[in-house]
């Protein structure tokens, strides 16, 4: 790895916990005078979020341009000149170490096992192409996915903030983020794999070697699992919101709880 690269992930890292503990609770006290009244856990999720979006709006448009100006790397998609790619994807790494991190130290809050299998095949995969500089399209193109990330992201802000699930903004972002989740990690699938199996017994593909054909193919497969997984639990939530089955729900538990029962969720509203 370049001392470019190592500074550019080195650099995000920093960056992006700086946007964490610093810039996102300055912010989002202005912009969201609610964020004040939020207990300790949730405001570091919050934050986390922000800091989520911030990373994949940046990374998600580079991408973009990318994809439709960089001829190098649509011409050659195994070995291409991985210059611009290479400082994209060492941002993402940048971001999926500090979010590591941060899972790890706030586990009993935050731990989730997707997102760290996530984070560690994506990080897996993207140290070949920081390295040796191989796969820039395939590489990129994986980026494409954090173009959902502002709507998941969004969707959780609006529950913190006690939005009902009727609204109109958190049905419209629902919808949103169903759609553009389906268009940039399950559409895709069917054209990038074909341009993964369309490399198989090249010169270019022989060239990489067994390590990195693993780490390339393993990856890819984790990541579609989870991707698969993921877009199953949002069709169905999409659907109770439509259906209004989820509303339905939570208003006959709320009508068949006890006093004490109520009291107890209202006492837990303020400490979860």
């Amino acid at each position: 790895m370049e001392m470019r690269e190592l500074t550019v992930v080195a650099g995000s890292f920093v960056g992006f916990q700086l946007l964490f503990s610093v810039a996102s609770p300055l912010l989002s006290a202005v912009v969201t005078p609610a964020y004040r009244h939020l207990p300790p856990t949730k405001l570091t999720e919050w934050n986390s979020r922000l800091v989520s979006t911030v990373h994949a709006l940046i990374v998600g448009l580079f991408c973009l341009y990318i994809l439709w100006f960089d001829d190098a790397v649509n011409a050659d998609p195994v070995w291409g000149d991985p210059g611009l790619v290479k400082l994209n994807v060492a941002i993402t790494c940048g971001y999926l170490l500090y979010d590591l991190v941060l899972l790890a130290c706030n586990w009993s809050t935050m731990g989730d096992g997707f997102f760290v299998c996530h984070h560690l095949a994506a990080l897996y995969a993207y140290g070949y192409v920081l390295t040796r500089g191989v796969l820039p399209y395939f590489a990129n193109f994986r980026l494409i996915s954090e173009l959902s990330t502002p709507f998941v992201n969004q969707r959780w802000f609006y529950e913190a903030l006690k939005y009902p699930r009727s609204h109109r903004l958190v049905v419209l972002n629902g919808l949103a983020m169903a759609v553009v989740f389906f268009l940039v990690r399950i559409v895709v699938m069917p054209p990038y794999w074909a341009s993964v199996v369309a490399t198989f017994g090249t010169a270019a593909f022989e060239r990489l070697g067994l390590g990195a054909q693993v780490a390339w193919i393993s990856s890819c497969i984790a990541l579609d699992v989870l991707n698969t997984i993921w877009m199953y639990k949002i069709t169905r939530g999409a659907y109770k919101v439509l259906t209004g089955a989820g509303g339905r729900k939570a208003a006959k538990a709320g009508s068949e709880a006890s006093p004490s029962s109520a009291k107890q969720n209202s006492v837990n509203n303020h400490t979860d």
